[in-house]
């Protein structure tokens, strides 16, 4: 079936009542619907909830991007893909022109892909879009086909050294973030430098520096910020923001700095000589910062003080510097319009979240949380990531900071007192539910009451369902993965068995128990065209010492996964996680690609799907919710991204965001 976007009114809350047209078309799925293409999807009912008629008005700054376009040369021909833009009329149509001749007859509306059998490895392709209004039609850059399934960008990889204790030190091409850097409407990325003797906060030993670079997608590299040696190397400690937050089109980049930090000019942020490094590696003393760098040339453009301020260090929770220095991020609409950062320190005892917008290029303080001044019941809560969302529909974002929810004034929405966990994931999990749904995994099982997972409702705290266990459940997801039940599926392990076990609680998004076999609880990503989200994950390479990517289909009738795709030659991050340096939409249609770096880090490779799609969306990067949740996949215990719609059998067509593009009038 085809997705045709349809023209219907901007909602005025989370969500309205939603059909899930399911029984009938499960019915006739068997294990051969591996490459199932989609049912039909319900029209969205624009009436919206009442009370909530202001936020029509808001409107969301997004990025002006391009189309994007790739070509991938496949057995078929050349298999291409554009973007559909958030401002796009629903009625566009695209044309295809290879070699300067228009090889489509009528304009496409339907999808954003287009599969040519006549192309070949030196055709030259044109996406021309056409009625649109502007008066006038447009055209894409030229691109050419590439020779594989994945866009490669060659790295600067740094040289190893010798750690302050005489060890020495490689480097690894780490997280991933992207923005559009100097405003032509491509992304550009901005890649985490790790050396090989990065450590978590629990362990002592020194660490080589952190690097930080941009480079554009052709490869050419931007600049190089060195974050010098008082800022540790490990997952917890630097936590990069990429955003256009003054609006000028142009994105910035912000994280923690220290004495010696340099920006890409070398200029140096206070005490160059200065080394405040402990006999353990440990940095605990010593002025810390928070900056934002132009984004463009890797300058400093305002630096200060780092708030809050670490204090006494065994007031976090320990007194040798594991919990004091545990750091969070993140990007929030906290007006319903404009980007605010949102920087943090501590879940495990105290909490601070502390906001900032950037005014004429300085950073202004909006609001600070402290749950030392809040109260008791709110130290504890947080886990090693984070959702930003707007739960209780009124326009403007929260942050649903673990198992507590902060709202837009920075005042606590609510706390279900659960405690710490490690995985979390916000979004329109059951679509048969007003409003936005939380998964999430618990540490503590004296806090959860012996619940290792727990689904509640967004807006409220309210738990609607859980997963028992009676030890640290360390991992969940969510997905629709089975199109037999309407909504997500999600699923944890932990509890009571292994992290990287296949067996586990497989629940429906009413709480079913459905399965007791599991895929791996890591990332999901939109891959092969279809409705359902896909598996990804990694298979460990003992001899190479580390994960080889993949992506599988799970497999409702076998309850198993079916591999398709292994990433021969590259390689996950983070150790056991497993993880991507990057999941998000960055080329060609709506559907996600998969950012990994080369096995030897001198190149970072984009994968992307080949298989044309008859499903039509939006970018995703022009959902908000889903570009916010990009921005903070790289924080902490990294996890993908989720958009502010259900996307999945049954899905509504969702409406045209309320946005406008950076740099112009609304």
């Amino acid at each position: 079936m085809v997705y045709h976007p349809q023209r219907t009114p901007q909602r005025t809350a989370g969500k309205a009542r939603k059909a899930v047209p399911l029984a009938a078309a499960a019915a006739s799925l068997t294990a051969a619907a591996l490459a199932f293409t989609g049912l039909p999807l319900a029209q969205a009912d624009p009436s919206g909830a009442p009370g909530q008629a202001g936020k029509a008005t808001l409107k969301r700054q997004v990025e002006k991007l391009d189309r994007a376009p790739v070509a991938v040369l496949t057995d078929q021909g050349v298999t291409l893909g554009w973007r559909m833009l958030g401002l796009d009329k629903d009625s566009v149509g695209f044309h295809v022109i290879r070699d300067g001749v228009q090889i489509t007859v009528e304009p496409i509306r339907s999808t954003t892909t287009y599969v040519d059998p006549d192309g070949t490895a030196a055709s030259k392709y044109v996406i021309k879009t056409v009625g649109n209004g502007n008066g006038q039609d447009k055209l894409s850059a030229a691109f050419t086909p590439l020779a594989q399934d994945y866009l490669a960008i060659k790295l600067d990889k740094p040289a190893g050294g010798i750690s302050k204790d005489g060890k020495p030190y490689t480097y690894s091409a780490n997280d991933s973030t992207v923005a559009d850097l100097d405003g032509d409407g491509a992304y550009e990325i901005i890649q985490l430098w790790n050396p090989s003797n990065a450590q978590d906060n629990s362990k002592s030993g020194f660490t080589g520096n952190v690097y930080v670079d941009a480079y554009k997608m052709d490869g050419t590299k931007l600049w190089r910020i060195d974050l010098g040696r008082n800022i540790r190397a490990g997952a917890h400690y630097t936590q990069m923001l990429a955003y256009d937050f003054d609006g000028d089109g142009k994105a910035e980049v912000s994280f923690k700095t220290a004495d010696g930090t340099t920006d890409a000019a070398g200029t140096v942020i206070g005490d160059a000589a200065a080394d405040y490094r402990n006999s353990a590696g440990y940095v605990l003393s010593g002025p810390e910062y928070l900056t934002v760098f132009n984004g463009t040339t890797g300058t400093i453009m305002d630096t200060v003080p780092y708030d809050p301020p670490r204090g006494s260090v065994a007031a976090w929770g320990d007194n040798y510097g594991n919990r004091v220095d545990r750091f969070l991020a993140g990007v929030a609409y906290l007006d319903g319009e404009k980007p605010s950062l949102m920087f943090s320190r501590g879940y495990y005892t105290r909490t601070v979240l502390v906001t900032y917008d950037l005014v004429d290029g300085k950073l202004v303080k909006r609001w600070t949380f402290d749950s030392d001044i809040a109260g008791a019941e709110y130290k504890g809560q947080g886990n090693h990531n984070l959702s930003v969302a707007d739960v209780d529909s009124d326009g403007k974002d929260e942050f649903v900071f673990g198992s507590m929810t902060i709202d837009d004034d920075g005042k606590p929405l609510y706390n279900t007192k659960l405690g710490h966990g490690d995985a979390i994931h916000t979004g329109d999990l059951d679509p048969s539910r007003p409003g936005l749904e939380t998964f999430a995994v618990h540490e503590s099982m004296s806090q959860s009451g012996n619940r290792g997972a727990t689904f509640r409702d967004a807006a409220t705290g309210e738990v609607l369902w859980s997963i028992p266990a009676f030890k640290d459940t360390g991992r969940g997801a969510t997905g629709d993965i089975d199109p037999r039940f309407p909504g997500s599926e999600s699923w944890a392990v932990g509890g009571d068995v292994a992290w990287n076990s296949t067996v586990g609680y497989l629940m429906s998004a009413k709480g079913e128990r459905i399965s007791d076999k599991i895929p791996a609880a890591n990332f999901m990503a939109w891959w092969d065209g279809d409705l359902l989200r896909e598996v990804v994950d990694h298979e460990f390479d003992a001899e190479a010492g580390m994960g080889v990517p993949t992506i599988s289909k799970w497999n409702w009738n076998t309850e198993s996964s079916d591999r398709l795709l292994t990433a021969t030659g590259a390689r996950t991050n983070n150790h056991t996680k497993g993880n991507p340096s990057l999941q998000a939409d960055l080329l060609g249609d709506w559907r996600e690609e998969l950012v990994y770096p080369s096995t030897d880090s001198t190149e970072l490779r984009i994968y992307t799907n080949t298989a044309p799609t008859e499903v039509r969306l939006r970018t995703l990067m022009h959902d908000p919710m889903y570009r916010t949740g990009v921005a903070r996949e790289t924080v902490g215990y990294n996890q993908p991204p989720h958009p502010s719609f259900f996307i999945g059998v049954g899905m509504e067509t969702p409406a045209a965001p309320s946005v406008y593009y950076a740099g112009t009038d609304k």
